[in-house]
């Protein structure tokens, strides 16, 4: 796909004077720890209209942020699935459970889950993210409070159950009764909002492959998240990034865990729908 000129965002993004400035993403390829192949390029999904190819963020970055997730021990991300991990056989709440008591070894009982959420969850009757499903369990199934939704344990458990899935293949559902709140996520990728009236597809659609100040737009594609972010050095969360994105536009943002959030998750994670699952990812 030719790459369209930032028009719109020049000036009121703080674009350099000489304006936007093409920098196609690499063909460098993944592989972590020797022997998880991410598929980190493929053919778009017939949903999507304006775009042939899907690529993750990581084809956007530079060399040197690529190589942290080349080797398990080099990622930091990494160091907060361990955390995770611990907390995995934490017994906790009133029922005296632990996560492990009824899923087992994470290893096995997660593997494939963080490829298919957001999802339709029949017995709840609503479309839920991996934090919604992860807090259920905490307060139904432990007697435990649910933690933050975007905060650090339940963002670090995300990460663990998003390990154990790198390099399968992201399959969310988004027909049948996921259908309607995926129109909704994709009515808000489109509209502009904020000050700057500016959507998510002015930069990660018509934009993506430019420079935007010192940074390169990618095609937003959120297959690894959680993200540590050298810029804050944590973890990331998906609808701690959409907030950001939104702020970045002046417009007044939806809260982590809204119902807003959660359609506009399920459409952008259906986006990227045939790449790999790559989180805990490194990104600027």
């Amino acid at each position: 796909m030719k790459f369209k000129a930032l028009t719109a965002l020049s000036g009121v993004l703080a674009i350099t004077a000489a304006g936007a400035v093409s920098a196609d993403p690499d063909d460098d390829t993944l592989v972590i720890n020797g022997e998880i192949e991410i598929v980190t390029k493929t053919a778009a999904p017939e949903h999507m209209e304006y775009i042939d190819e899907v690529m993750s963020g990581w084809h956007f970055r530079s060399d040197e942020t690529q190589a942290f997730e080349l080797d398990d021990f080099d990622n930091p991300g990494m160091l907060f699935v361990e955390q995770a991990m611990d907390v995995w056989d934490t017994v906790e709440g009133e029922k005296g459970k632990s996560c492990a008591d009824c899923h087992e070894a994470v290893e096995d009982s997660m593997k494939g889950v963080r490829a298919v959420y957001p999802k339709y969850v029949e017995s709840a009757g609503e479309v839920r993210t991996l934090e919604m499903q992860i807090n259920d369990c905490r307060t139904n199934a432990m007697g435990a409070e649910a933690w933050k939704y975007d905060g650090d344990d339940i963002t670090n458990m995300v990460a663990l159950i998003s390990s154990v899935s790198r390099g399968m293949p992201i399959n969310v559902a988004i027909d049948g009764p996921a259908e309607m709140m995926w129109e909704q996520g994709k009515e808000l990728y489109y509209t502009r909002t904020g000050q700057l009236e500016l959507s998510c597809a002015n930069c990660h659609e018509d934009s993506y492959g430019m420079m935007i100040r010192a940074d390169h737009l990618s095609q937003g594609q959120i297959n690894g998240f959680p993200a540590y972010r050298l810029k804050n050095a944590k973890l990331n969360s998906v609808h701690a990034r959409f907030k950001g994105c939104v702020r970045d536009t002046r417009a007044e943002t939806f809260a982590p865990g809204s119902p807003e959030f959660v359609a506009l998750e399920l459409y952008v994670a259906s986006r990227g729908n045939g790449l790999s699952v790559e989180g805990p990812s490194v990104r600027n």
